[in-house]
Order: structure tokens, then sequence, then C-alpha cells
């Protein structure tokens, strides 16, 4: 009788199915530290206790997506260890912050089950939810994942999809308890540009890059504790290399972009994301955002920027997200939409 764990295949999950992921994981002043060697996040509410406190938020919260990642990484031994490619997000809200000392668990649920053509594999649709040690929610999301067949001649299930949002409504980001903007320091946060100065449709080129390595990829999934074979194993991938984790380029792109968004100082939502191309070790990467909304909040110092986020292998100066044939541009790597908290 095996004791090991193969991982789940596409015919091993039913529509309805809950399932409880190990391990439950305990945030520390560690997993701060450690981000900011690997991404070259500025943004000062979460890098100052002082800065974070002066906004109301006290203790200071990790990066959002510390949490998120963290959140993510519970789920894959059992919805993507077996994964072709993990396909998008929707529906990702941040329900408050997330401090060192919190221990985050993640459930999930199938909501949608879709057979490829090809008989060989399918998509599997989750919502995920994340809670910390009081049962309080931290963050859910969609996702949506193609995952292997271990065996070809299994029937299909019924094709379920589910309905998804294309936004989050800015009616319901949530502005964290105590969040307070009004004396906020310009001069701390390292530009002067507030909520009122994004124009919807102004694009921003971040300028500057990083060279993706193998040695820090890999650390920032096992941080995660992010178990999918592909980031690993050279022998995973019929061509020897080792896929770079989607969540690596999300930080990276987010942390770049303070060049530019330095204001935009917290994420409140996900409202679609998709990796539309793979990364590997050796890539150079760049991003570029378009600020596609802005909206009030019931908070009168805190306006919500609602920005599409991109990153690309190579710098386009252009900032082309899609061909004249509709298909995303050579060289883009993420297609990001998200919702962040900025002064006005």
């Amino acid at each position: 009788m095996t004791k090991t764990n193969p991982g789940n295949f596409f015919e091993d999950f039913e529509l309805g199915q809950v399932i409880h992921h190990a391990t439950p994981r305990t945030v520390t002043e560690g997993d701060r530290a450690v981000y900011g060697a690997i991404y070259p996040t500025r943004f000062a509410l979460p890098s100052s206790a002082a800065f974070a406190a002066a906004c109301g938020l006290h203790p200071a919260p990790v990066e959002e997506l510390i949490g998120f990642h963290i959140a993510f990484g519970k789920t894959v031994p059992d919805i993507s260890l077996n994964a072709v490619a993990n396909l998008g997000y929707a529906e990702c809200r941040f329900h408050r912050p997330v401090h060192p000392g919190d221990t985050i668990s993640t459930t999930s649920e199938v909501i949608g089950l879709k057979e490829n053509s090809s008989g060989k594999t399918g998509v599997v649709y989750v919502r995920s939810t994340a809670t910390n040690q009081d049962d309080d929610v931290v963050i859910d999301w969609a996702r949506w994942v193609m995952v292997n067949k271990a065996d070809h001649a299994a029937p299909a299930p019924d094709a379920s999809v589910p309905e998804l949002a294309k936004a989050v409504s800015a009616d319901d980001l949530i502005v964290p308890d105590g969040l307070d903007f009004t004396n906020y320091d310009i001069a701390a946060a390292g530009e002067p540009h507030r909520w009122d100065d994004y124009e919807v449709g102004e694009k921003i080129d971040h300028v500057d890059g990083v060279t993706l390595t193998d040695a820090e990829h890999m650390m920032a999934t096992r941080l995660w504790q992010n178990t999918a074979k592909v980031h690993f194993n050279v022998e995973a991938r019929p061509d020897g290399d080792r896929l770079v984790y989607g969540g690596h380029i999300i930080s990276m792109a987010r942390a770049l972009s303070f060049n530019g968004l330095a204001n935009a100082q917290l994420i409140a939502a996900i409202n679609a994301g998709a990796h539309t191309a793979p990364a590997f070790a050796g890539d150079t990467i760049y991003a570029w955002s378009e600020v596609l909304d802005r909206a009030e909040t019931a908070v009168p110092s805190v306006g919500a920027l609602r920005l599409r986020l991109v990153a690309t292998k190579g710098r386009d100066e252009s900032m082309t997200l899609r061909g004249d044939d509709g298909r995303y541009a050579p060289g883009v790597l993420l297609d990001l939409d998200l919702w962040a908290l900025c002064p006005r």
C-alpha cells in the first residue's frame, strides 16, 4: 500500500468537492525580509512600521502578495501538482491585512470541470479561501488550471464552467480598518503622484528590468511551499528547463511598478489575470501599467486605481498588449488586472 501522494489528476476531481489543504503556515518577519531580498520592492507601507502606523495600520502588514502566495501554495499539492498550466484568476479580494504571527490556512471548492477535446487534459475551476488563526477570511479567489489525466480512457464529466465576474466592483473593495491617508508623507513614499494625478487610459513604463535566475525563483517558490514539479525538477518537462512560477512574475512586476506607482500602496483586489507565456531563468523582466479606472472609497483620503499590470520579456517601449490579430504581443508574460489603494 503506497503512502505517498501523487497528486490529483483531472478525473479525481468532482463538482462541489471541498478540499482542506495542508499545511497551515505562520507568517514571520523573515517572510518580509526574504521577499525584499528576492524582489526589488520599495512600497513604503509594508517596508516601514512607522509609515504604516502613520497611515493607521499597526502592526505593519506584510505585502499582500506574501499572503496570496502562501495561500496559493497551500492549494498546489491538491489542485495543480499535475497541472500543465495555471490559466487564470478572477474575483480575488484581500479582506484584511496579513501580519507577522498570523497563521494562514486554505480550503478550496471545485466549482467547474471541463475536459479538453484531446481527452488527455481538462480544466479544473476552484474557489479558494484563506483564513487566519481566528477563522477570519484573509483572501478569497477563483482560478482555473489545466490538469493532466492519468487515465486517458476515463470518462469525461459533464462540462460545467462557472460564470465569473470580469472585475470586482469598486463598491465591494475592502479598505482595511483604520487606514487613513490624510497625513500621507509623500517624501517618505518616494513619489508625489496621488490618485487625482492619474488619468484613465494613461500608460506608465516602469523602466527598470530584472534578469531571472534559477536560484531566486526556486527559493521564492519554496518559500511559499509550492510543490509543483515543473519549477524544480528538470525531468518534469521535455525541454529540461525549470518553469518559473507565475507568482514570481506577479511579484516581480508589482515590485517594478514602484517606479511610477509608488503610492499604489495596497492591492485591494485582483480582477483577472493570465500567464500568457512561460518564463525561464535568463529572461529579463520589465513591466508597464495602464490605468483602467478610478473610484472613490468609503474613506475620503483613500482612492482606488484599477490598473492593468503587464510583465514582458524584454522591454517594450511601445507598451503593446495585443497584436492586430488579437493575440498577446510577443514577449508578454503576464496580464494582470487589479485594484490598488492610493492617497487622494
